[in-house]
């Protein structure tokens, strides 16, 4: 069986949602044949994906065309979906022609709406894994339109094609989506060795550390500019180049992301899902910053409030470093009972049930072709 999974490089939680999907399914069926497609580097995704895989380093979806990590270009995104969306049909033939031409047996796309589109058109059996979809995200911010509803329709009725779009939690309700199923958080909970840390990062043990992760998309924070504060630590990027005494670069040899974040005293992140639900699973404490117009964020915020110590930080707080007192009463906020991840491995029984991934299976029930 070849399975082709599509992984968006809209944000890296598009990966960290499906890496422990694909784990849990090597488990289950250790001779699975597996295509990764995605334009997220080859060795960014070896880093989460533990299995044997072919990389194809091409994508599918956009999403939307970004300024920087939380400030989409709405005119540039409206002109792509514009020119994604002409000659759509021809564009969905096309794809199937590719899933044919590579031998593909089954789909799993999280969340690049063609290829499920194509999928039926080929009779190859296809879900969709995710805590958002286009569609909802797309209508959100051009609904009132007078050019968007017929392509509204097409990327519906695509995802509407799978056999099954699996709803990760927390996430947007998906109330169009037909064939939703919910599934539980998803998250690679990583291992909280701090003294390991401490030897490879060259860090106090005693001290306080930061971690600062934007989830892969650019938004580099003026950290030289920040207050130094006394037992203080903060985690950046490498390729921010930040060099004081009381910050380090994170992406070491040998230093899994996961473990690290389990590892520090606090996040500074985006609204997005791999580091609020891995956070939120390890116990870390969790600043983010405001984000107002993007859909998923209301629904983040309801879930997190009850699962995580967190709070909100607006845009003059984060370019000034001014929110100490903003994490001392974080530490100080007695800490709930963490969620249980344990999405991954009902998504994976799941997969394998819609998709006839079981050992001599071609693939479950295939979509019905549908025109749009």
């Amino acid at each position: 069986m070849h399975l082709l999974v599509d992984i968006s490089a809209h944000g890296l939680g598009h990966l960290a949602q499906t890496a422990p999907v694909l784990a849990a399914l090597h488990a289950l069926l250790p001779d699975l044949r597996l295509t990764v497609r995605s334009l997220i580097p080859r060795a960014r995704l070896a880093k989460r994906i533990a299995v044997d895989f072919t990389h194809v380093p091409e994508a599918r979806d956009f999403g939307f065309v970004m300024h920087n990590a939380v400030d989409i270009d709405l005119a540039a995104s409206a002109l792509r979906y514009r020119e994604f969306h002409a000659g759509w049909r021809q564009r969905v033939a096309a794809e199937a022609a590719w899933l044919r031409r590579h031998e593909v047996d089954a789909l799993l796309s999280n969340v690049a709406y063609l290829p499920l589109a194509a999928a039926a058109e080929a009779g190859i059996p296809a879900a969709g894994l995710c805590s958002l979809n286009w569609a909802d995200l797309f209508a959100h911010y051009f609904a009132d339109e007078p050019w968007a509803a017929d392509i509204h329709a097409q990327i519906l009725g695509a995802y509407n094609m799978a056999g099954s779009f699996l709803r990760v939690t927390p996430g947007l309700p998906m109330a169009d989506i037909t064939r939703r199923q919910e599934i539980a958080p998803i998250a690679e909970i990583g291992r909280r060795d701090r003294s390991r840390v401490s030897r490879i990062m060259d860090l106090d043990e005693s001290e306080r550390w930061l971690l600062l992760a934007m989830g892969g998309m650019e938004f580099r924070l003026p950290v030289e500019n920040w207050p130094q504060v006394p037992g203080l630590n903060w985690l950046v990027p490498p390729e921010w180049r930040v060099t004081r005494q009381d910050v380090r670069s994170f992406d070491l040899p040998g230093l899994k992301f996961t473990d690290l974040l389990a590892s520090v005293d606090a996040v500074i992140t985006k609204p997005g899902y791999g580091t609020f639900v891995e956070a939120a699973c390890g116990g870390i404490p969790i600043l983010y910053v405001e984000r107002k117009d993007w859909p998923e964020t209301p629904w983040f915020a309801a879930w997190l409030a009850t699962r995580a110590r967190v709070a909100v930080l607006d845009r003059r707080q984060l370019a000034d470093g001014d929110f100490t007192d903003v994490l001392t009463r974080l530490w100080q906020t007695p800490a709930p009972a963490v969620p249980a991840a344990t999405g991954a491995a009902a998504a994976a029984c799941r997969l394998v049930e819609v998709l006839g991934l079981a050992p001599g299976g071609r693939g479950g029930q295939a979509s019905p072709r549908r025109n749009n």
